[in-house]
């Protein structure tokens, strides 16, 4: 007999095999996501618009008719890897391979929840949102602003990032600057009569850990993040670099102002111009929040510990949904080194992480009512 852990296991390891790291191979992992769907006898949507050119598609698999309405939302697309990443691997009770935690395995877990919910029943509506890019900004639309252009809307989402079955109830904004710095070309042989832009660039980097924002904290995050992601500067070896830029990938706590960052940057006393390059809004939901509270609730049946409210120092589509007016939290199983060469999951949290959205969804079934009126 086949176990419900080993079921959760296989599928992941059929979704881990596609290299969704590509628009073509998105579009396949979709393909078998809608297939596994259809022979289950379920019925799903699936629209294209997202991308530069809208090729790219998304899902939406649906169970359940009543309230409240519950949104599941997963990503299909993994970051790059290595090629053996994609062939994944079992060591004791750990999985390994890309996308394992982040987040094929919740996706596995997901498609599961929702046969459950298919086969016993569901008071409520429950709707399993798939996008294709999460991972990767093609310049267009995305697929989860397609979905909620076509109406997938509902009263609380849960997006299975990975969390180690905490409930992230907070994220950082994200805000990409580019620094560009202006030199003095010398001979490279006497580099005293110029001005080296990228020591220039080194040093407006140092003076801008020391600027006010950068030291501050919040309840759920000891500081933002600040990450160097770029540098480019000089072009032959024998001259001094008389130009350099850098960009900056900083991820700013939910009580910050990205405008009042960039003012601050902009005030580094050296030749720099300052280009907002991105910048997106951070993500917030009440631990009060009645659907926050059923999900912890949840949670602390499995869970060995205190399922905690964190904050998530990376960003997710539940800011296309909190724009929409939708309250979501990041919950997902439990693993680590998620986009690095050891991704890994703990195999028995896929099968725990399917229990816990199927009883989700059974409380708010039998209160549903109540917790839609009482949203926060």
């Amino acid at each position: 007999m086949v176990t419900n852990k080993a079921k959760v296991l296989s599928l992941t390891r059929r979704l881990v095999g596609y290299r969704s790291y590509t628009p073509a191979s998105a579009e396949s992992t979709m393909d078998f996501v809608n297939g596994w769907f259809e022979a289950r006898g379920l019925e799903t949507t699936r629209y294209r618009g997202a991308g530069l050119n809208g090729e790219l598609s998304s899902l939406v698999a649906r169970v359940g008719s009543g309230s409240p309405k519950i949104l599941l939302h997963a990503h299909a697309d993994v970051v790059p890897g290595n090629e053996d990443q994609f062939d994944p691997r079992e060591e004791g009770d750990e999985l390994y391979g890309r996308g394992v935690y982040d987040m094929k395995g919740a996706l596995a877990a997901m498609m599961y929840a929702v046969e459950d919910l298919h086969v016993m029943g569901c008071d409520c509506t429950v709707e399993l949102l798939i996008v294709p890019d999460e991972e990767r900004e093609y310049g267009g639309p995305t697929g989860a602003e397609v979905l909620i252009q076509n109406g997938h809307k509902g009263d609380f989402l849960i997006t299975g990032e990975p969390t180690d079955f905490h409930i992230g109830v907070q994220a950082k904004g994200v805000l990409d600057l580019r620094v560009m710095l202006q030199g003095k070309s010398a001979h490279g042989s006497r580099p005293w009569l110029g001005k080296n832009a990228v020591l220039l660039a080194y040093e407006h980097y140092k003076r801008l850990l020391d600027l006010p924002f950068a030291s501050e904290r919040s309840e759920l995050f000891p500081y933002p993040s600040i990450n160097m992601a770029r540098i480019i500067g000089g072009d032959v070896i024998n001259r001094v670099p008389d130009r350099a830029t850098y960009d900056l990938d900083i991820r700013y706590l939910p009580e910050q102002d990205p405008r009042e960052i960039t003012r601050q940057v902009r005030s580094i006393g050296l030749p720099a111009e300052i280009e907002v390059l991105f910048s997106r809004e951070p993500t917030y939901v009440s631990r009060r929040n009645p659907f926050v509270k059923a999900l912890r609730e949840v949670a602390s049946r499995h869970f060995h510990g205190n399922p905690v409210s964190v904050g998530r120092h990376g960003a997710s589509d539940i800011v296309y949904f909190q724009r929409a007016g939708i309250p979501g939290v990041e919950f997902g199983p439990i693993g680590g080194g998620h986009h690095g060469p050891r991704e890994y999951v703990v195999s028995s949290s896929l099968e725990t992480y399917r229990q816990m959205l199927v009883q989700f969804v059974q409380i708010l079934g039998a209160n549903g009512s109540a917790v839609g009126k009482s949203k926060l």
